[in-house]
């Protein structure tokens, strides 16, 4: 029925529909949707027609929306939905996007909220809620499957089809001893391969990969890429298995990381996007562009310093933006590098030296190929081949500079413990301006009684 329909023919497919009441046409049409097309419909619909939309779903379907729609969709969806059926979803919800969710609103509400729903659910939602924001604790669900070690194939397979529907995943089946503790996992393919009444604790593997609840949600990513696993189990102390992290909220976790770097490495600070309003917008992008207009008055003082020397040899204005702006470049090329190569690897010592002699090695090759091309440019163009020695020369060490300072202050930030991300591509830019200028008038100067 949707097949061949645009999301505008659908959309105006189900205004009709709820115009008209034909709930049963209503149902047919919104099976036949993807949840991410349902949440794109919702989100293109005019406001008025949410009431009569969400009272024509079922709560399973509004659950389903409200898991893939972005938090202020979601606020919007509750006021609209009612509290007796807003509870019935909470209940229905994956327990860490409701942890999530409920932690936006204020304290009244959210105990409000909470006191309304099932016991077991809302205890479940609050324990997520008691770890640090973006560890593994908090993003993982407790709604899996684990099964004692002394359970039968059988057995498991009993159980497993108990609670298909509730778990978030039946990929593995998580094996526990009798304190709780995680001892083993199998896969469901060992599973259905194996015979009726073979042990689990002789067909699990015993080395199970597990994460702390206390760790870092990039370390959670950085896990589940590296070994390809669908999902993570997440243990407390004595290897507790409290719940595990499934590989959809991990694609979650790397969008949203990276989100966070680009923001950081732009220097636009929170979070942008095309809803952010002008004047939100313009007060989370200010801070850091006056901090650089300040920084950037500097390069100013030092033009105007050695103004002499301007206006001795005009012709060294022509190539000022050009060493300004290849310096910061290639600051900006390794500050990418080496973030990026931070948030994939655990850099030790050794790692940290190699890296930073192998920038300097492509610094030097930069600067040798760049410096060579300009100085022929500059003595073709001017004719005047000190000047084209000047501004080679210039342009190789501030490669070199411009090179190593996007190695180096990353590096020294991590190892401050603070984000790498921080030292954003305008800030190395704006301080390699500075160096390069210094550089280059530094030796224009030195060599000026022979360029007049």
């Amino acid at each position: 029925m949707v097949k061949n329909m645009t999301y505008n023919e659908i959309l105006l497919r189900i205004i009709l529909l709820l115009r008209d009441g034909k709930r049963k046409d209503f149902r047919e049409l919104i099976e036949e949707l993807q949840p991410y097309d349902m949440a794109s419909i919702f989100k293109e619909m005019p406001e008025k027609h949410y009431a009569r939309f969400l009272s024509f779903m079922s709560v399973d379907d509004i659950t389903i929306l409200m898991q893939e729609l972005e938090r202020p969709y979601q606020l919007a969806l509750f006021n609209k939905v009612g509290k007796l059926k807003g509870v019935q979803v909470m209940n229905k919800m994956d327990n860490d996007d409701l942890a999530q969710l409920l932690e936006e609103l204020d304290s009244d509400l959210k105990d409000q909220l909470l006191s309304s729903m099932e016991q077991k659910e809302s205890e479940a939602v609050q324990t997520l809620m008691n770890y640090p924001a973006e560890t593994a604790g908090r993003i993982m669900t407790n709604r899996f499957v684990w099964i004692p070690q002394h359970f039968t194939v059988w057995d498991a397979v009993v159980k497993l089809k108990a609670f298909a529907e509730i778990a978030e995943t039946i990929n593995y089946l998580y094996v526990i001893n009798e304190e709780k503790q995680l001892v083993g996992v199998i896969s469901y393919r060992d599973l259905i391969l194996g015979e009726r009444e073979e042990l689990i604790e002789d067909i699990m593997y015993t080395r199970v990969i597990s994460i702390k609840a206390d760790a870092d949600q990039e370390d959670v990513a950085r896990l589940i890429e590296r070994y390809d696993f669908l999902a993570l189990p997440v243990v407390e102390e004595n290897n507790v298995l409290v719940g595990i992290v499934t590989v959809d909220d991990v694609i979650d976790i790397v969008i949203q990381e990276a989100n966070e770097d680009y923001e950081k490495f732009a220097a636009s600070g929170k979070s942008i996007d095309f809803e952010t309003k002008a004047h939100i917008a313009a007060y989370r992008r200010l801070p850091w562009l006056i901090l650089l207009l300040f920084i950037g008055l500097v390069s100013g003082s030092i033009i105007s310093f050695f103004e002499g020397t301007l206006n001795e040899v005009v012709a060294l204005a022509f190539f000022m933006p050009m060493i300004a702006g290849m310096t910061g470049n290639t600051g900006t090329q390794s500050l990418a590098v080496v973030v990026r190569g931070l948030a994939q690897n655990d850099l030790d010592s050794k790692m940290i030296v190699s890296l930073i002699f192998r920038e300097l090695k492509v610094g030097l090759m930069i600067g040798v190929v760049c410096g060579i091309l300009i100085t022929g440019i500059a003595v073709v163009w001017q004719g005047n081949p000190l000047l084209g020695l000047v501004v080679g020369s210039s342009l190789f060490f501030t490669l070199i500079i411009g090179t190593m300072a996007g190695t180096m202050i990353p590096i020294l930030l991590h190892k401050m413990k603070i984000d790498p991300a921080i030292a954003s591509g305008p800030l190395i830019t704006t301080l390699n301006d500075i160096l390069s200028l210094l550089i280059y008038f530094g030796i224009a100067t030195s060599f000026i009684q022979h360029l007049q």
